[in-house]
């Protein structure tokens, strides 16, 4: 029984839908498609030094990992190392290896600190404090039955304008700028500049997942106030970020446009919704939970100094 480590090779589909599939049974609350495993290698900022591992067990890959650089970070030598490994494949070394092999990798290219996900499982957690990660914090991962879903009515917002993001076809940028201004007061644990517009094309806009038609967003006075972003895999959909600006948050846009989001992903055939949220997230959590969302899952930030 042989066990080894490379790099994906993204020209090869058998090998980028092997990926894909491990990625969908250890962590099913996220939606995998080979092309969305691709865009995320191909796409990442250069300067992030990205690479996807695959660990083979007898020519069988059996587990993966995700690593990189926050290069976006006004402090130097951030990463982040997702690492997972096929249910029924472990304790076989697959993840020592992977996550020895992208630590050396990290370090040669100026890392000092990895942040990783785990899911709240008790051999994960295991896991990760024999490899010298501590935990932070956390986020659920929630579920919808969408089709027999109640989304009841938000109030009425008056003066707002629903659209979607497809009406930003010509001219994304003021979508750019409203998700520039949402994602820095999102929980994280690493300071992000998101500054580079071009950037922001190639990885967020034309992401193979994100549905234009499914998300929703609210316009104020001719500018985008909020909006839901709506990520789908042909069967299921997902909420990749909601998220409202701050001149205009408290005024129920963040359920209206989710909740708007919702119904056209319903009307057009979805039966499952996906989400996922920090756990000290109230007003979100607060939002899903009158949806109708049902935790199904927990994942725990985790992170190690490199010496």
């Amino acid at each position: 029984m042989t066990v080894l480590v490379r790099d994906l090779r993204p020209d090869d589909p058998a090998d980028v839908a092997a990926f894909a599939h491990v990625r969908h049974l250890a962590l099913p609350y996220i939606l995998w498609t080979p092309e969305g495993v691709v865009h995320h290698l191909v796409h990442t900022h250069p300067d992030a030094r990205s690479r996807s591992l695959v660990v083979e067990e007898d020519g069988e890959t059996i587990g993966t990992a995700q690593l990189g650089l926050v290069h976006d970070s006004p402090e130097p030598g951030q990463a982040y190392l997702n690492t997972y490994v096929r249910p029924d494949r472990v304790r076989r070394g697959a993840g020592g290896l992977l996550v020895r092999t992208a630590e050396e990798y990290l370090a040669t290219e100026g890392a000092t600190k990895v942040f990783a996900w785990v899911l709240d499982e008790p051999a994960c957690l295991a896991f990760a404090a024999r490899h010298g990660y501590g935990r932070r914090r956390s986020a659920h991962f929630l579920r919808l039955d969408l089709a027999n879903a109640a989304l009841p009515e938000p109030p009425p917002a008056p003066g707002v304008e629903l659209c979607s993001a497809a009406d930003f076809a010509d001219d994304p940028r003021p979508l750019f700028a409203l998700d520039a201004e949402t994602l820095a007061d999102e929980p994280s644990d690493v300071d992000v500049e998101f500054t580079d517009y071009e950037a922001w094309l190639a990885e967020t806009w034309r992401h193979p997942l994100l549905n234009r038609e499914l998300t929703t967003v609210a316009v104020v006075d001719g500018r985008p106030a909020a909006f839901s972003v709506a990520y789908t895999d042909g069967t299921r959909y997902s909420t990749a970020m909601t998220g409202t600006a701050r001149a205009h948050r408290g005024r129920g846009l963040a359920k209206l446009t989710k909740t708007d989001s919702l119904r056209r992903a319903r009307a057009a055939g979805y039966t499952e919704a996906l989400t996922g949220n920090d756990t000290d997230n109230g007003p979100m959590l607060a939002i899903n939970k009158w949806l109708g969302y049902a935790i199904c899952g927990t994942e725990v930030r985790h992170v190690r100094e490199l010496g």
